[in-house]
């Protein structure tokens, strides 16, 4: 398993492009496409907010009806979400016009849309948008990062991630693009996902690699606690490197391609969580030792969405009691005398690895001392532990902080992701609609 460079183009056979119609931003792209000659199995999963964007409909539908998919059409600034019968008409005036475009049926088209709620669509420029989509189509990795840039909305950066693996000597890839900053806190933000792939496999085995993907990364990401009506990861597979075709969710070569696709969600979740409107900081809190899977996600989860342990990360105020609360109100019985929470340095994991390379190319065969992060004691035993203020201050200034707690009911563990709260969230979003 190989991390390289790109993003929905990496893959063999997929194309993509970008465009500025228009639709609610002046002076920036605001549409994209992602494209294949080869027909595609696709799966998905959509919002559970029981109020649902047009596109999420549109797309519900097409990917559970098993149909091949050749196409994805999304636009940003408008959420094409509230909008009745006539927004369910622009999704299909949408892929109509995608078809026209491309030479395949309307049925093969995917439709996206993330921004304000409750505006309808420009459909005119949006046909406009598909036009000239369809026209400036590449395969190269920089229409896959033009098309990553298109789709944002309030992101601070482009998120791609892509990654190469090998099926029956075969090379196949993996790439993916997202945006996401605010109204994140999937159910499956504004989130959309888009991962492209050029394995073999049938649609309802990826389907069931992606449900369970996505329960380990874009639902363990929360930024300010907000259901989109939007959120969508599509993940769409062309077979263009040759492998014998995966038809079952066991044996080495889906393990090898559940694998790919887990980093790569992994990694665009994770983009997402540091990126969240008006952050300074990731989050990551990994709980150990929980007596169920469930139970460790829904106590990692906690910690990363309480305002007031996001508050105290960017003070970088090592006010742990923030920690333990948000555990304690999770909803999972644990004795609080017998957890241990601590602030983890992984620079000294960066540095031991460096260390180790060292030693291995010395010929020892063996790592040297510091190869494992650090970790700062800051609780057990029901009370607080002897360390440092002044250095927990220092790990809480980090660009990552990362918390840990061991729980000792069992062996499941999770990791959830967040970010810092900062007075830039509430300007950005408190005149998002101008």
């Amino acid at each position: 398993m190989e991390k390289i460079s790109g993003g929905v183009t990496a893959a063999k056979g997929f194309s993509a492009a970008s465009a500025a119609a228009q639709i609610k931003y002046q002076g920036r792209t605001d549409m994209a496409m992602i494209y294949s000659a080869s027909p595609c199995a696709a799966a998905g999963t959509f919002t559970r907010n029981v109020v649902k964007a047009a596109p999420v409909i549109w797309d519900r539908d097409l990917v559970r009806s098993g149909k091949p998919v050749h196409a994805v059409v999304v636009n940003s600034g408008i959420a094409n979400a509230c909008t009745g019968q006539t927004g369910l008409d622009y999704c299909l005036k949408t892929a109509e016009a995608a078809g026209a475009a491309l030479g395949i049926p309307a049925d093969s088209v995917l439709v996206g849309s993330t921004g304000v709620i409750g505006f309808q669509l420009p459909i005119d420029r949006i046909c406009a948008g598909v036009e000239a989509l369809a026209g400036g189509l590449g395969e190269d990795l920089d229409h896959g990062t033009d098309a990553a840039k298109a789709i944002m909305t309030t992101d601070t950066h482009k998120k791609e991630c892509a990654c190469s693996f090998e099926i029956d000597g075969k090379k196949v890839t993996v790439g993916g693009m997202a945006k996401g900053s605010g109204m994140i806190h999937p159910d499956m933000c504004t989130m959309l996902g888009y991962v492209t792939t050029d394995a073999a496999v049938e649609a309802s085995v990826l389907q069931q690699a992606v449900s369970a993907i996505v329960d380990e990364t874009f639902n363990m990401i929360s930024v300010d606690g907000d259901t989109s009506t939007n959120d969508t990861l599509l993940v769409l597979a062309n077979g263009e490197a040759g492998n014998t075709r995966i038809t079952s969710a066991e044996g080495e070569a889906y393990e090898a391609l559940f694998e790919a696709l887990h980093l790569v969600c992994r990694d665009l979740a994770m983009q997402m969580a540091g990126d969240g409107e008006g952050a300074t900081k990731l989050i990551e809190c990994t709980v150990q030792g929980a007596d169920t899977l469930e139970n460790a996600r829904t106590l990692a989860k906690s910690v990363i969405t309480s305002s007031l342990t996001k508050a105290a990360v960017y003070g970088s105020d090592a006010n742990w009691g923030r920690i333990l609360c948000a555990l304690g109100y999770a909803g999972v019985e644990f004795d609080p005398n017998d957890l241990q929470l601590y602030f983890v340095d992984e620079t000294a994991a960066s540095a031991g690895e460096k260390d180790s390379a060292k030693a291995a190319a010395a010929g020892s065969g063996e790592a040297e001392e510091g190869g494992s992060p650090r970790k700062m004691l800051i609780f057990t035993d029901g009370a607080a532990a002897a360390y440092s203020e002044e250095e927990a201050t220092q790990l809480l200034k980090k660009e990552k902080v990362t918390i840990l707690a061991q729980f000792h009911m069992g062996n499941a563990s999770a990791t959830a992701w967040g970010c810092d709260l900062t007075y830039d969230y509430v300007k950005i979003n408190a005149d998002y609609r101008s």
